[in-house]
């Protein structure tokens, strides 16, 4: 069957600052499905997520480490270019991380509510963590999949501008990185090379998250018949 993700579907639900009303929210959704996308300040994150999803979902900022909630969308699938009749997905905007220019009272938040984000996150939802292309596997960068390896939900890692690479032996050492970091961090499922500004490996990178959410259903509907 033929899905894509339906062009200017996502609708925005909530903005949590508070961790009172993140476990609230994760607590009413144990058995979520969808995409939770997070990576560096100033990766590009606000324009792969609309490059994706629709114009405008999420803002684009000239300021590094703008987005400080936990924003929460729902967003639809197509089946063969109609409306599909599965029920919204989650689209989740996690705060940036590593940015020099936060308090370090923002900082705690920011520790603070993803500790808590995954720790009670539904396994349904698949992480997608954007490296700069550029300056892959920073020290904060590191740091966060090390975190990670605490949780057992998986991911998939998109290096965002690739067009910005513009010799071959940049785009070589990219490809040598890979096998590093599948090894290193137990998480990463996929990797995909991308530009929110050229759109390439877009396709790859939407085929891989609808591939989770169709399997995510089909798992969860197992679960319900053998109840």
């Amino acid at each position: 069957m033929n899905y894509q993700i339906r062009p200017q579907s996502t609708d925005f639900k909530l903005g949590i600052a508070e961790l009172s009303q993140l476990e609230t929210w994760l607590n009413d959704n144990p058995a979520a499905i969808g995409i939770a996308v997070v990576g560096r300040s100033n990766v590009g994150k606000s324009s792969i997520i609309n490059a994706l999803f629709g114009k405008s979902v999420a803002r684009v900022s000239k300021t590094p480490g703008r987005t400080r909630e936990v924003n929460i969308f729902t967003f639809n699938l197509n089946q063969n270019g109609k409306l599909s009749d599965l029920p919204p997905f989650f689209l989740i905007d996690l705060p940036g991380y590593g940015h020099a220019e936060v308090s370090k009272e923002m900082s705690r938040k920011w520790n603070d509510l993803i500790g808590t984000f995954f720790e009670l996150i539904s396994p349904g939802i698949l992480l997608a963590n954007l490296q700069d292309a550029r300056h892959p596997n920073q020290a904060v960068d590191q740091q966060f999949y090390d975190f990670l390896n605490n949780y057992t939900n998986s991911s998939i890692l998109i290096f965002n501008k690739i067009d910005k690479l513009k010799t071959q032996k940049e785009r070589a050492q990219l490809e040598k990185l890979k096998p590093i970091l599948s090894k290193a961090y137990k998480s990463i499922r996929q990797m995909y090379f991308a530009s929110a500004e050229t759109k390439q490996g877009l396709p790859q990178v939407e085929s891989a998250l609808i591939a989770h959410l169709l399997e995510q259903v089909e798992i969860q509907k197992h679960e319900r018949e053998n109840l």
